[in-house]
């Protein structure tokens, strides 16, 4: 007697945990309805621009280009909201007498039920209605669209199982927060892709489109063009090629099933290897000052390791920091000075201090008793953080000035960047005495609720106030540039602003100190807030 199919069961378990889940409250059910009504509309938008796109030269180059990344879209997203579907986690069906090759099928059938997936199938098929020219490759589009979303969904499906003990935990539900660096990147190439766009045209998109229209799902779609032009050969490999990535992923996606349901988790395992990791971790400890500041230094570094938002916060401007000045400079529209945005990114790190330790900072407030030791603390603080952003904020500035080809003006270029950089980490320590807040350990949001105005005045006016403290470098720099005789002392202004950032440095933490010695309470209360 053979098992009844499950597909049907999981199907329609996919449909009770959507209905039973907007039975939950009012608000859940107008979120949802929302949702899916603006999703919708922008699906249907998104339809009518595809078909609008059909005639227009390269536009074949665009629409590869769209699948592609629509691809790589449903492979991040589960890794950043990873509670969005239930499904998946397999982990729930663990103790269910299932094979992992029925359970695959049944779960990739419940996968497309969703607006996702509906979303992904309104741009497949305008995709395909765009590049399609003929009966035969209208045909070929019958095949290519299924056989891309399916490719699209396996591949969200495979990497959520391999990594679904990490997004199940509470550490890696907190690694949600990275979406914004996804988001903050993403900007940015996307503003810079459509400047170029704009000034060249879609024929700029040829040598990428040539590669992509061989790599799934793209392939799938690239496969109904070739089909219009007559190679139906390399179209039937393009297929050929998505078919094969979707039995791979399939494959990977019940490996992965079946690990997770007969291996134990091996985050509850007491392993040897974890008392080694812990004492390799002391080799940190070796390179840093002994005492007071060698501690706060590694408690500071191992803050931006571990700790998810103070992490995300940290890549965001890496990331920011580098791309800004970078593709400026690649698209020839850059100067040299773009390179202090790496300074400006990174100082801003040093602003809210206290606020990044939320409630444990009671454990640091108790190591204060005295304006000498809020001083130690605000040093260390700021060593931990020249650490990272010198050696970066020089690596940007070098890298800036190579591609535009301006060695003359590196030496002034990195004085205003190390200027800045001093100008920040001073009135970031005095804000962050005086104008502490919470960051919420939870969730998407960095401010605690009624602390938003303390977080404008301590950045915002920061900010202000550190480019008024660099006025007089700049000044200089300009004055020496407009100067018939400032070219040959343009070189002194990396030693001018290096000492001139060192110096605002340690006036700034001097005035910092008395001011965390004086308002520990307040602090306290403000920061555990969240």
């Amino acid at each position: 007697m053979s098992a009844p199919a499950i597909t049907p069961v999981v199907v329609r378990l996919k449909l009770s945990l959507l209905r039973n889940g907007l039975r939950q409250s009012g608000g859940r059910k107008a979120a949802y309805i929302a949702s899916a009504v603006v999703t919708l509309l922008f699906a249907a938008l998104q339809l009518i621009g595809l078909i609008a796109l059909r005639g227009v030269g390269h536009a074949e180059s665009l629409i590869v280009l769209l699948v592609a990344v629509l691809g790589l879209g449903w492979a991040v997203m589960p890794l950043f909201f990873p509670s969005g579907d239930e499904t998946l986690d397999p982990t729930r069906l663990v103790m269910l007498p299932l094979r992992p090759r029925p359970l695959v099928r049944a779960l990739l059938a419940a996968s497309l039920v969703g607006i996702g997936p509906l979303f992904t199938l309104c741009m497949l098929a305008g995709s395909v209605i765009t590049v399609a020219h003929g009966g035969a490759a209208f045909a070929v589009g019958l095949l290519a669209v299924p056989l891309a979303l399916l490719v699209c969904v396996a591949l969200a499906r495979a990497v959520a199982a391999a990594n679904v003990r990490l997004l199940t935990s509470r550490k890696g539900r907190d690694l949600a927060v990275l979406s914004g660096l996804v988001i903050a990147v993403g900007a940015q190439v996307v503003n810079f892709g459509a400047q170029r766009l704009g000034s060249s045209g879609l024929g700029e998109l040829d040598p990428v489109a040539d590669v992509l229209r061989w790599i799934p799902p793209a392939s799938a779609i690239g496969a109904v063009h070739t089909v219009g032009e007559g190679s139906y050969g390399v179209a039937l490999a393009q297929l050929a090629l998505s078919a094969l990535a979707l039995a791979v992923l399939l494959a990977l996606w019940s490996r992965s099933l079946t690990r997770l349901m007969t291996a134990p988790d091996g985050s509850t395992l007491q392993t040897g290897e974890t008392a080694v990791r812990e004492h390799a971790s002391g080799g940190l400890a070796r390179l840093l000052p002994p005492g007071r500041t060698g501690t706060a230094m590694e408690r500071s570094l191992r803050y931006v390791w571990r700790d998810p938002k103070t992490k995300a916060a940290w890549v965001t401007s890496l990331a920011i920091g580098l791309i800004v000045p970078v593709f400026n400079a690649w698209q020839g529209t850059g100067s040299v000075y773009f390179a202090c945005f790496a300074a400006g990114m990174l100082g801003i790190q040093m602003y809210n201090q206290f606020g990044q330790d939320t409630s444990a900072f009671w454990m640091v407030a108790m190591t204060i008793s005295s304006t000498r030791d809020a001083y130690v603390e605000l040093r260390a603080r700021a060593y931990a953080l020249l650490l990272i952003t010198l050696p970066y904020a020089a690596l940007v500035t070098v890298l800036t000035t190579a591609m535009l080809g301006d060695w003359e003006r590196l030496p002034e270029a990195l004085g205003l960047s190390f200027a800045l950089l001093g100008a920040m980490l001073a009135t970031g320590a005095w804000t962050s005495a005086r104008f502490p807040y919470s960051i919420p350990q939870e969730g998407y949001k960095n401010v605690a609720p009624g602390q938003t105005g303390l977080a404008w005045i301590s950045i915002f006016g920061g900010m202000i106030a550190a480019a008024v403290l660099c006025a007089p470098v700049i000044a200089l720099t300009i004055w020496w540039n407009i100067s018939a005789d400032g070219d040959d002392l343009l070189w002194l202004l990396l030693p001018v602003g290096t000492a001139y950032g060192a110096a605002l440095t340690l006036l700034g933490l001097r005035l910092a100190a008395p001011q965390t010695a004086r308002r520990l309470p307040e602090i306290l209360t403000a920061v555990s807030k969240g």
